[in-house]
């Protein structure tokens, strides 16, 4: 078992489902993940689902807003990098070559947040915790395990990220079958980096995407599709590694299940 009460700076820490049917999104990540629900009032019509297992915060979805979906973004999950500040993680960040998209504000009295894209087109949130610190399960079945980016510039984003949040970068082996960067923080692996393949469309910008721990891959990829999902890669065997595939959920956000 992988409980926290904080998170070291540079942890990916909270997956947050941005998407257009917030109860179906749900009831698919629930049967899936065995995740429970607590619903949180964020206005008066809306709600902020927090995702439960053993009663701890494991993520969350949000309704997409009309100014997110005119932009043309579709249904994603948002990943969430602990900071000790944000305004000044923002500043560094602007210095080495970010996009702003949303100025640093609190969030009531959780936390204080900003929305960055790097130097290579990915969108990424920096959070600075108060009284929510994010994912308070990690590594275990159902709980996040592993945040991974595809870019079109692996060299740039590792100078960027390196540089901003002090991540060690782990080079694959040359002659291996496929280049890959793992990141640690404070000496543990939980970040991956991939160059975009040359078959994805060039207008799919670089993004970042969750990996959820599960028991079996197979199983829970066929669980998947019966609830609506659609397998994009695999089930495949990473050698020595484990075993991952990617999905769609029903409204197109895309994510991962790995089994060790």
């Amino acid at each position: 078992m992988a409980e926290f009460s904080s998170h070291p700076q540079g942890t990916f820490a909270w997956p947050e489902l941005a998407t257009t049917d917030q109860q179906g999104a749900v009831a698919f990540y629930r049967a899936l993940f065995g995740w429970s629900v607590d619903e949180q009032p964020i206005g008066p019509t809306e709600t902020y689902s927090m995702f439960q297992l053993r009663g701890k915060d494991v993520g969350a979805a949000y309704t997409m807003r009309p100014e997110e979906r005119q932009s043309g973004a579709p249904p994603h999950w948002n990943s969430y990098v602990t900071v000790k500040n944000v305004d000044d993680a923002v500043k560094r960040a602007q210095a080495l070559g970010a996009t702003v998209f949303a100025a640093p504000f609190d969030v009531m009295d959780a936390g204080r947040m900003a929305v960055l894209q790097d130097p290579t087109g990915a969108v990424f949130q920096v959070w600075e915790p108060k009284k929510h610190i994010g994912a308070k399960i990690l590594d275990e079945p159902g709980a996040l395990c592993w945040t991974e980016l595809t870019t079109s510039d692996t060299k740039a984003a590792e100078k960027f990220y390196t540089q901003l949040f002090g991540w060690t970068p782990k080079h694959s082996a040359a002659g291996a079958p496929m280049e890959y960067t793992e990141f640690s923080v404070g000496g543990t692996p939980s970040i991956g980096m991939m160059p975009k393949p040359a078959e994805m469309p060039a207008e799919i910008p670089s993004y970042w995407m969750p990996y959820f721990l599960v028991a079996g891959v197979d199983a829970s990829a066929a669980r998947a599709k019966e609830l609506g999902g659609k397998l994009m890669v695999g089930p495949h065997d990473i050698p020595g590694t484990g075993r991952f595939a990617i999905l769609n959920d029903p409204q197109g956000a895309m994510f991962a299940i790995f089994q060790r």
